[in-house]
């Protein structure tokens, strides 16, 4: 059976239904760095007392992707979502009450495991209704729900915690209130609309198709265990979860210190700095979609020698930033977006595609929940390496860090170059 089979209506459903949840998350991730500024004005914090909140949250971020990659794997990622999702909103209506570091600290980590249980849950759900030879176009478009999702978080988090018009009076909480409904009215959505595989509507499952097959007697606990096992096993998981170590690293100090880098080394205004600093996610959107075409059109559904070059680009682009953002505002803003397709391309394409094509569908979740905590591993070294070398040595040092680990991370996955070539038909 091939998915030509299943009806298109459930396909688009599922598609649809996903990306938006994905999306979603955002609303209550990237408002944070939009109201960091306004937090340090209002209760003095620093770039440390920030980066302690943003390590805490990156830390209960990174355990939570592994567990809850296994856990929907066990029980289905429409039920581990779920939980998830409204975790976070719970977490980001209390974050409206916050008055000390203690508290925002406390509330962000909650934030933090909520969540953790969407990436590995919604490629999940995705890897069992698409085959691995059109997974990279189709997984660029449904990757786009994290590069939309943070462009519309920030500036929906952005409008609320400026704007003049409604409840001026709740100030910055608005930018933690305001994402936390929208979201609930999301989480719904996919508790009622999502399901978690074919079989669950009467429909045959598709069969494992990746780069290497997954025993098919992976059944029960005895079976999760051996896919795990044979998850561990492939040396690629461990060269997409080094090199993602890197790229999420970098992704994570743009997303969260873009606004304060802008404010304070740029003397951009608070707002020009949330809407600027959007720019990143605006334009990240097309290196997604260049990525994931590319490796299905260009180079047989392989990945990483796309992801390899698209990373050397972002080597070049991270170096002439410092002199391209004194050039002027559109200079900076120029920059910033080639910075976000050069780094949008290959997180999306190795955390979405291959994850999927390392574990196939019975270990889908588990594999792209490990890499993504290999991924939060650098995600929760990022704030306090930023917060440091920014104090120490200036915002623009933090971009010449960023070369040498972007250089790195295309060198890594260079190693895996023809996984997944698949031998020529014979004619």
């Amino acid at each position: 059976m091939n998915t030509a089979l299943l009806p298109k209506a459930w396909r688009y459903r599922i598609f649809t239904v996903t990306w938006l949840s994905y999306a979603g998350f955002y609303l209550c991730r990237k408002n944070f760095s939009v109201i960091m500024p306004l937090l340090t004005n209002e209760f003095g914090f620093t770039k440390t007392d920030l980066a302690w909140i943003l390590t805490g949250y990156s830390l209960i971020y990174m355990l939570g992707q592994f567990a809850n990659g296994l856990l929907s794997d066990r029980f289905g990622p429409r039920l581990i979502v779920g939980v998830g999702v409204l975790i976070s909103v719970i977490s980001n209506v209390l974050l409206g009450f916050g008055t000390s570091l203690f508290l925002f600290m406390a509330l962000m980590w909650s934030n933090g495991y909520g969540q953790s249980t969407g990436w590995s849950g919604l490629v999940k759900n995705m890897a069992t209704w698409f085959e691995h030879k059109e997974r990279g176009v189709v997984m660029a478009w449904w990757c786009t729900c994290y590069v939309v999702g943070g462009f519309a978080a920030t500036v929906f988090a952005t409008y609320w915690v400026t704007n003049d018009t409604f409840f001026v009076n709740l100030g910055w909480r608005r930018g933690f209130w305001a994402p936390a409904l929208l979201l609930t009215v999301i989480a719904g959505i996919y508790i009622l609309c999502t399901r978690n595989r074919p079989s669950d509507i009467g429909l045959p499952d598709l069969p494992e198709d990746g780069p290497h097959e997954v025993s098919p007697s992976s059944e029960g606990v005895n079976g999760k265990v051996s896919v795990l096992r044979e998850v561990l096993s492939d040396s690629a998981l461990w060269v997409t979860g080094a090199m993602y170590f890197f790229t999420k690293m970098t992704r994570y100090a743009f997303l969260f210190w873009l606004p304060l880098y802008m404010t304070e080394a740029l003397s951009y205004t608070e707002s020009a700095a949330g809407y600027t600093s959007s720019v990143y996610e605006l334009v990240g959107f097309l290196g997604v979609l260049v990525a994931g075409y590319a490796s299905d059109k260009l180079f047989q559904a392989r990945r990483f020698p796309v992801s390899s070059l698209m990373l050397f680009g972002l080597a070049l682009i991270l170096f002439l930033h410092p002199t391209l953002s004194e050039l002027g505002f559109a200079a900076n803003a120029i920059s910033i977006g080639i910075i976000g397709i050069m780094t949008y391309g290959p997180d999306a394409l190795m955390s979405g595609a291959a994850a999927m094509d390392i574990g196939n569908q019975r270990g889908a979740a588990t594999a792209a929940g490990l890499i993504n905590c290999m991924g939060s591993c650098g995600q929760l070294i990022s704030p306090l390496l930023v917060a440091y070398v920014a104090e120490q040595f200036g915002w623009n040092s933090m971009f010449y860090l960023f070369v040498v680990f972007a250089l790195l991370s295309g060198v890594l996955l260079a190693t895996k170059w023809n996984y997944g070539r698949r031998p020529p038909v014979a004619a």
